[in-house]
């Protein structure tokens, strides 16, 4: 998103160059076209062509050997302290994932900016602020339920799931959330979280 976005104020700033200056104006074939084109790519990126629930293809760097992946439920662990949305305590939970072998992504609510900042907040936002790379960090499509994107991409990557959410909608389609250990419920205060002990990555055969 951010390349596009760039893409596109570049080419705008061509226009408006072509469009003040008249030795310039041949510049008007080339940034007039591409400045539509960047913005009907960013429209289709927000509004047209979300990414299929079953597309984990973005989370391979995930992929680990000791099969130490997690997938944190973000909208639902950033309320861990207090009920209180805040990154701040999400980060709390990845480094106490971390320090126990983990290796995690995170997948949000479309509408979890509107909840920390009251502004939507995209992948690449979140991402820098939670110090994990891009790839890592996903949040859904607008008007799409993200607990279908989080179990799906959590089966296909032989995944758990950090979360207090039972998804009790979703079990006939996904029952391994039934399945001891596959979500790791926890909580968060300053200075202390606590993760289901089981909570521990699997060895290597």
């Amino acid at each position: 998103m951010r390349v596009l976005s760039s893409l596109a104020a570049i080419f705008a700033a061509l226009l408006l160059l072509a469009l003040i200056r008249a030795d310039l104006r041949d510049w008007i074939m080339l940034a007039g076209p591409g400045l539509a084109a960047a913005i009907i790519l960013i429209f289709r990126s927000y509004f047209l062509d979300p990414a299929e629930p079953n597309d984990a293809r973005r989370w391979d760097r995930l992929r680990n050997p000791v099969d130490n992946t997690v997938l944190v439920d973000g909208s639902n662990v950033m309320h861990w302290n207090e009920n209180k949305p805040s990154l701040q305590t999400l980060r709390w939970v990845l480094e106490e994932l971390r320090q126990r072998g983990f290796n995690p992504g995170v997948i949000f609510d479309a509408n979890a900016g509107y909840k920390l900042e009251a502004r939507y907040l995209d992948d690449d936002i979140l991402a820098r602020d939670l110090g994990l790379p891009e790839a890592q960090v996903l949040v859904v499509p607008k008007g799409t339920p993200a607990d279908e994107y989080l179990l799906t991409i959590a089966r296909k990557l032989h995944a758990r799931v950090v979360t207090n959410d039972r998804f009790r909608d979703w079990a006939q389609q996904f029952p391994e959330v039934h399945e001891p250990g596959f979500l790791i419920r926890g909580g968060a205060r300053p200075g202390h979280v606590w993760l289901d002990e089981r909570a521990r990555p699997r060895q290597q055969a």
